[in-house]
C-alpha cells in the first residue's frame, strides 16, 4: 500500500505539469491526399497581415504536424502559398485534426477537435456557395441582356440576385447572434461577397458590430482582433455621424452651423473666424468627470499642435456661469472657452444633436467636418495623421 501511495505522489505532479503544458499550446495533425507538396506552412493572422511562424515537411504518406504555444484563442492559416490556404480559430489545449483531399486546400477538407475552426469552415463553405450562385446569375444576366425582349427575365434574375445576397446576410446575422461571445463572430462580420462588397453592408448592420465589439471587449480584452474591431467600430460610427451632420447641414442655412458665442474674456467669437486652422469644436460640462479628464488630454494635444494650425473652440453647457469660469481657471484651459448664450435653451447643442458629453466635431482648414466624437487614442491618431 505504501508503494502505491508513493507512486501516486510521484505521478500527480507529472500529470499537473503535463496538463498545464497542454493548456498553453495546441497541436495540429494533418494529412494531404494525392501528391502533396514538400512543405506546408503555419501562419498567425495579425489583423490585416499574416506572419509565418512555422513550417512542416510533409511525409511521404501525406502527414504533417504542428505544435504551437498559445495563451488565448487566435486565428491561424495553414497554407501552401498566400493564395492557397484555410483559416483556423485555434484555442490552447486543442488537438486539431485536418484532412485535405487535394493540394487546393480549401477545396475539400475536414477539421475536427476545434469548434472555432469547424465554424470557420462552415462560414467559408456557405459563402463559397453563395458567391458561386451569384457568379452564375451574373453570367446568365449578361448573356440574355444582349437580346431584346428579355426584360422580364432580367428583372427576375435581378430579384433572385438580391434574394441570394439577402439570404447570405441573414445567415451571417444569425451566426453572429449565436456566437457573439466567440472570436469567430469577427469572421462573420468581415466576410465579403467581392472585393468591394461586405455581406453586412447596411448602415443598420453596425448594431451587430457593436454587439460583438462590446462582448469581446469583456471576454477577450487583450486580443489584437478585439482591439482592431473596437477601432473599426468607432471609426464607422464617426463616419456615420459625419455623414448625418453633412446631410443635416445641406438642408440648413450655413450660418446655423456657425456658433457665435462669448468667450471667457467677454469677447464674441465665431467658429467660422477660425478658417485656415484645424478646429476641434467640443461640448462639455464641468459637472462631468469624463469631460474634466478629457480636457487634461486636450491640453497636451493643444500644446503639441497649437503652433502648427490647431485650435479648440469649446462650448460649455453648465447653467451655473461661475462654475464654468472656475473650471476654466482651475484647469488653466488655454483655448477658446465659450458658453451657450442661454444654457437653459442650448441652441448650438440642439443644432449639433448633442446626446452625450463630451462630444466633439473636427473641422479641416476649409471648415468641413472630417471627424466626429474622436476621443482618447482615436483623437491622438487623427491629429498625428493630419500634422505628421
Amino acid at each position: 500500500m505504501l508503494t502505491i501511495k508513493k507512486y501516486f505522489i510521484l505521478i500527480i505532479p507529472v500529470l499537473i505539469i503535463t496538463g498545464c503544458h497542454d493548456r498553453n499550446s495546441f497541436t495540429i495533425d494533418g494529412s494531404v491526399q494525392g501528391k502533396p507538396q514538400d512543405v506546408i506552412f503555419l501562419n498567425r493572422v495579425n489583423v490585416n497581415t499574416t506572419l509565418t511562424i512555422d513550417s512542416s515537411k510533409i511525409k511521404k504518406n501525406g502527414d504533417f504536424r504542428f505544435k504551437v504555444k498559445a495563451e488565448e484563442p487566435d486565428f491561424y492559416q495553414i497554407s501552401y502559398t498566400p493564395a492557397n490556404f484555410i483559416t483556423l480559430l485555434a484555442e490552447p489545449g486543442e488537438k486539431i485534426k485536418l484532412s485535405f483531399k487535394n493540394n487546393i486546400l480549401i477545396d475539400d477538407y475536414s477539421v475536427d477537435g476545434s469548434p472555432g475552426s469547424e465554424q470557420i469552415q462552415m462560414l467559408d463553405s456557405k459563402l463559397f456557395r453563395t458567391k458561386y450562385l451569384l457568379d452564375s446569375l451574373n453570367k446568365l444576366y449578361i448573356n440574355i441582356s444582349s437580346n431584346p425582349g428579355n426584360e422580364e427575365k432580367m428583372t427576375l434574375l435581378e430579384q433572385e440576385y438580391r434574394r441570394v445576397m439577402n439570404e447570405q446576410r441573414k445567415f451571417n446575422i444569425s451566426f453572429i447572434l449565436d456566437n457573439y461571445r466567440s472570436l469567430v463572430s469577427i469572421k462573420a462580420l468581415y466576410q465579403k461577397l467581392d472585393d468591394n462588397t461586405y455581406v453586412l453592408n447596411l448602415t443598420r448592420d453596425l448594431q451587430y458590430m457593436k454587439i460583438v465589439s462590446d462582448t469581446l471587449s469583456r471576454y477577450y480584452p487583450s486580443s489584437k482582433h478585439t482591439r482592431a474591431l473596437v477601432r473599426d467600430f468607432n471609426n464607422e460610427m464617426s463616419q456615420l455621424y459625419t455623414r448625418q451632420l453633412i446631410a443635416a447641414s445641406d438642408t440648413l442655412p450655413e450660418t446655423k452651423l456657425d456658433p457665435d458665442l462669448v468667450d471667457i474674456n467677454g469677447k464674441r467669437i465665431k467658429l467660422s473666424s477660425l478658417r485656415g486652422k484645424y478646429v476641434l469644436l467640443t461640448f462639455w460640462s464641468a459637472d462631468s468627470q469624463e469631460c474634466i479628464e478629457e480636457n487634461l488630454q486636450l491640453k497636451r494635444l493643444y500644446n503639441t499642435y497649437k503652433n502648427r494650425g490647431f485650435e479648440i473652440y469649446q462650448i460649455n453647457l453648465d447653467t451655473d456661469e461661475q462654475k464654468w469660469k472656475n473650471a476654466v481657471s482651475f484647469d488653466e484651459l488655454p483655448w477658446i472657452s465659450t458658453r451657450e448664450d442661454d444654457p437653459s435653451n442650448p441652441y448650438n447643442a440642439r443644432l449639433y444633436n448633442i446626446q452625450t458629453l463630451p462630444s466633439n466635431f473636427l473641422y479641416d482648414r476649409d471648415g468641413n467636418v472630417i471627424g466626429t466624437n474622436l476621443h482618447g487614442k482615436n483623437l491622438d491618431l487623427k491629429l498625428d495623421q493630419l500634422f505628421n
